[in-house]
């Protein structure tokens, strides 16, 4: 392992910070809501009430989330180097903004939050039934950054000291030019700059965001429903996960830009790398049903894995097997949670 000071702010995420409020629920809870199993979603007005029905739940936690925060957690986490990472959304100045300061620092992340005067903290209801999660996100404070925040000297410092870039598709949403800043500084500076799909509703509603971005990125992840969407919605006609992560490899690349990655995880079934026009297959940790708590951030612990053996110039097999290693500790766990030291060689 190199000296600490080598991997000094080495990884920036950018992102919505939310608090999870998690809570087991039932299909009837799921049906009055009108919510689904394994999706992403922002909140409308039907869904509010919601978030004080779980909090009245027996079994609920609020845990620090987002997804890109919870990457770069996990990362920081498998890294175990000081300083090696760091963050900025938006945040609104209350308790719940107070208690995500406090849970970045304990996480040993360097974040620079943006304070909103008026929005409360972004909050995201984490709906469980039978260890599998429905996520339904009130952005509120975490929609309100602005790139004038990313461009203080003392922010665009963290931009400047990293080598690695990743910034997860859900900020599409929020703040578009700030993402652009950072991809196009990234292509310049030879610096790696990685999205992730995030979710069906970001490939579908989104895809004009998206579709600018993508020019830039280095390493694009997603899941197999991620990865069918963004291909229906280009008309690919095809609902495999292999050849549709090398179509995405493939796609168009700004100048300067060396190739690009698909990285699509499959649940249990096999991770699937494409390249160089070839396609790799990875297999995961497979778990015991009965070890299943939740899968509330496997995904992003996945890539938090990946990105702290990317970081250290590891080979793609050392980064699939330390996303597996992160992702497999995560499901058995409440949230994006983890023990106090990893156990990965």
């Amino acid at each position: 392992m190199a000296t600490s000071s080598n991997y000094e702010g080495v990884l920036l995420g950018m992102g919505n910070p939310l608090l999870d409020i998690s809570a087991v629920v039932d299909d009837a809870f799921l049906t009055k809501y009108d919510i689904k199993l394994n999706n992403a979603i922002l909140a409308e007005d039907k869904h509010l009430p919601m978030y004080d029905e779980l909090a009245t739940k027996g079994n609920v936690e609020y845990i620090a989330g987002g997804a890109t925060q919870n990457s770069i957690r996990v990362a920081q986490w498998m890294l175990q180097i000081p300083g090696a990472t760091s963050y900025m959304g938006c945040i609104g100045k209350d308790k719940f903004g107070e208690e995500m300061k406090k849970n970045a620092q304990a996480a040993g992340v360097t974040a620079h939050y943006y304070e909103d005067e008026a929005a409360p903290t972004g909050t995201c209801a984490v709906c469980v039934v039978g260890g599998e999660r429905s996520l339904v996100a009130n952005l509120s404070a975490a929609n309100c950054y602005k790139s004038e925040h990313l461009k203080k000297l003392e922010n665009w410092a963290l931009v400047e000291k990293a080598k690695y870039i990743y910034i997860a598709g859900f900020f599409l949403t929020v703040s578009p030019d700030s993402i652009q800043l950072v991809a196009e500084h990234a292509a310049v500076n030879n610096k790696v700059f990685l999205m992730n799909l995030s979710a069906p509703f970001i490939c579908e509603f989104f895809r004009d965001a998206q579709e600018k971005v993508l020019p830039y990125v280095d390493y694009i992840f997603g899941n197999e429903t991620e990865a069918r969407i963004f291909a229906k919605v280009r008309g690919w006609e095809t609902e495999n996960v292999e050849e549709i992560a090398l179509k995405i490899s493939q796609l168009p690349s700004a100048s300067g830009k060396q190739k690009r990655i698909a990285v699509i995880t499959q649940g249990a079934d096999p991770v699937v790398v494409a390249e160089d026009g070839q396609v790799k297959t990875f297999p995961v940790i497979l778990l015991p049903k009965e070890k299943l708590v939740d899968t509330n951030g496997a995904g992003d612990a996945f890539v938090g894995g990946f990105l702290s053996q990317l970081v250290q110039q590891k080979s793609i097999e050392d980064s699939v097997k330390a996303g597996c290693y992160a992702a497999n500790v995560i499901i058995q766990r409440s949230g994006c949670t983890y023990p106090e030291k990893p156990d990965f060689n």
